[in-house]
C-alpha cells in the first residue's frame, strides 16, 4: 500500500471515530453557534458606544473561527494521542508501514473537513444573524488557505500537548489552558486598541493573531479593518502561519510515541 494508500484509510477511520462520538460532533457544531447567539445577537455591538463589542459585526468573524480552529483541533488530536497510549493502540501502529507524519496527516485531514464544515456554518450564521457585511470575491476564498493551515498548526500542538500529557484529562485541561488566553489575546474579540500599549506587541507573538488579521483583511470592509487596526495585506500573514504550522506540524509528528 502506498503511502496515499495508508493515509487514506487511515483518514477513513478516523472520520468514523468522530462521527461516532456524538458529543464531540455536537460541540464543534454547535459550541460556536452558541457564542454567536449570545454575542452576535443578545449582546450585539455597539459601534458608536462604549466597552468590548464596539467594532462593526464582521471584526468578531476571524474570532468566532477561531473557536473552532483552536479548540477542536488541540482536544481532539491532544485526547485521541493520550486514548491511544492508554489502551495500547500505538504499539500496534509500530508495527505497520503507518508512519507518525502520515498518522498525523491523516488526523489532520478529518480536522480539516470537519472544521471546514463547521467554519461554512459559522460564516452563514454570521452574515445571517449578526447582519455583518462580507465583501464576496475571489479574494474571500483565501479564507480556505487560512482555515487549513490554522487546523495542520493546531493539531501539531495538540500533538504534543497528547505527548507530554499523562491523561484525557490532562490533554482537555492542557488544552484549555493554552487556548483560553490564545483566543481572547490575538486581535480576535479585543482589539488591539483595548489593551495596553506595552502587551500589543506580544500579539505578534500569537499565531492566531496572524490567523485572524488575515481572515479579516479578506472579509471585513476597509473601515472594519482600520477600526480594529488590522492590517489590509493578508499575504504576510499567511505566510507566517504557512511557516508556523509546518514548524508545529513537523514537531507533533515527531512527538507522536511508537509506544504507549
Amino acid at each position: 500500500m502506498t503511502a496515499l494508500g495508508r493515509i487514506r484509510a487511515e483518514t477513513v477511520a478516523a472520520g468514523l471515530s468522530f462521527s461516532r462520538r456524538r458529543t464531540a460532533v455536537f460541540f464543534t457544531f454547535f459550541f460556536p453557534v452558541i457564542l454567536i447567539a449570545i454575542f452576535g445577537v443578545l449582546v450585539g455591538t455597539r459601534p458608536t458606544g462604549g466597552g468590548l463589542f464596539t467594532e462593526p459585526p464582521e471584526y468578531y468573524l476571524p474570532g468566532y473561527l477561531a473557536v473552532v480552529v483552536l479548540f477542536t483541533p488541540l482536544s481532539r488530536v491532544g485526547s485521541t494521542i493520550a486514548r491511544h497510549r492508554e489502551g495500547g493502540r500505538f504499539e500496534k501502529l509500530a508495527t505497520t508501514p503507518l508512519s507518525c507524519v502520515e498518522w498525523l496527516a491523516a488526523h489532520a485531514l478529518v480536522n480539516v473537513l470537519v472544521i471546514g464544515a463547521a467554519s461554512l456554518l459559522i460564516f452563514v450564521l454570521v452574515v445571517l444573524v449578526t447582519g455583518a457585511t462580507v465583501p464576496m470575491g475571489p479574494a474571500t476564498v483565501v479564507v480556505v488557505p487560512f482555515v487549513v493551515c490554522a487546523v495542520a498548526l493546531f493539531c501539531g500542538v495538540g500533538a504534543i500537548l497528547g505527548r507530554v500529557a499523562d491523561s484525557q484529562d490532562g490533554v482537555v485541561a492542557a488544552s484549555n489552558a493554552l487556548a483560553l488566553p490564545l483566543l481572547f489575546l490575538s486581535e480576535t474579540f479585543v482589539p488591539p486598541d483595548l489593551l495596553p500599549a506595552w502587551f500589543r506587541p506580544v500579539l505578534s507573538l500569537s499565531p492566531l493573531t496572524y490567523f485572524a488579521r488575515g481572515v479579516r483583511a479578506v472579509t471585513s470592509t476597509p473601515s472594519a479593518n482600520a477600526a480594529g487596526g488590522a492590517a489590509m495585506g493578508w499575504e504576510l500573514d499567511l505566510v507566517v502561519l504557512v511557516a508556523v504550522a509546518i514548524v508545529a506540524f513537523v514537531a507533533g509528528a515527531y512527538a507522536i510515541p511508537r509506544t504507549g
